[in-house]
């Protein structure tokens, strides 16, 4: 017990020796303020079950999902050894959404690693310099804003041709502005600050002065921006795959699983509703967690 009061009186130090105590008291404050947020928890707790069931679901799946027994088709949940049913060709329905949720975090993790960078550092670079670069650079932006994303993402996937390789560059290219605009406002209150006109005395050049000094103070404001979005990342990968432009049979992806689903919606539901709730339960998490992120880095919360 002494111990733990130790360590905890370091982490909470008002006057900490290091940076990497500061560092560490400041996250053991997030996680504290995270922590009592329930929501945030829950939100916390369903990710990490997707994250888990990704990397263990094809071991835990109680049937091949690819397998058919056309004489069990459209089975009923609870029947026939299927706990959440079968689809129109017999195949196990949980062992599908087992297997998707590989792809479904597949898809959000490559988005968001394509589009933070991006919109971060056009929007770094128009606030910075301002003028005709930031007028050139937010003219295309609005371009991109101006078409609602499904939209856009199916004419690029159209024109690319369907596959989730193509889906997760059609989402990335219609997901960054909305960055650009949150790094854009930020830079812009930052670039006046008295240390960036200090650094900027000392001969550091305009790209050094954007890498070191503002990115790092935009990033926080991205990030709870990419995890509030990946609710809409992976409504929109489900529509591109409801749409047959994303993951392709046999693929089990959600949203294709939705698509097969819908001739039997009225009588057999549970084709298309298990998935639909593996989606809509996957959305609320991010959407949870996306808030508690939020709050933790609000500096209005910052004690």
């Amino acid at each position: 017990m002494e111990k733990k009061n130790t360590l905890i009186d370091w982490l909470m130090s008002d006057a900490p020796a290091s940076r990497f105590q500061a560092r560490c008291g400041k996250a053991w404050r997030g996680w504290k303020l995270f922590s009592k947020n329930p929501l945030a928890m829950t939100g916390l707790l369903i990710i990490l079950c997707l994250v888990v069931l990704s990397i263990i679901g094809p071991s835990i799946a109680p049937q091949d999902p690819y397998a058919q027994q056309l004489d069990l088709r459209l089975s009923a949940p609870g029947t026939h050894g299927y706990i959440l049913g079968s689809d129109e060709l017999g195949r196990d329905i949980l062992s599908r959404i087992l297997y998707g949720t590989r792809i479904t975090l597949t898809i959000v993790v490559l988005v968001a690693i394509l589009v933070a960078p991006i919109g971060l550092a056009i929007g770094t670079i128009a606030g910075y310099f301002g003028g005709i670069v930031d007028t050139i650079l937010m003219r295309v932006t609005d371009v991109f804003l101006a078409f609602p994303r499904l939209i856009l993402a199916l004419a690029l996937v159209s024109v690319l041709g369907p596959g989730i390789e193509n889906a997760v560059i059609a989402i990335a290219i219609t997901t960054w502005p909305p960055y650009a605009r949150v790094a854009r406002a930020e830079t812009i209150m930052i670039r006046q600050s008295d240390f960036i006109s200090a650094v900027r005395l000392q001969g550091a050049s305009a790209f050094r002065i954007i890498a070191r000094q503002i990115i790092p103070l935009c990033t926080s404001s991205v990030i709870v921006r990419v995890t509030l979005d990946m609710a809409g990342i992976i409504l929109t990968a489900a529509g591109l795959g409801f749409l047959g432009l994303g993951a392709q049979p046999p693929s089990p992806e959600w949203g294709a699983m939705i698509s097969s689903g819908r001739s039997f919606l009225l009588d057999q539901w549970w084709v298309a509703a298990m998935p639909g709730f593996a989606i809509c339960i996957v959305s609320l998490g991010f959407n949870f967690l996306g808030d508690g992120i939020r709050d933790v880095l609000d500096p209005k919360n910052r004690g």
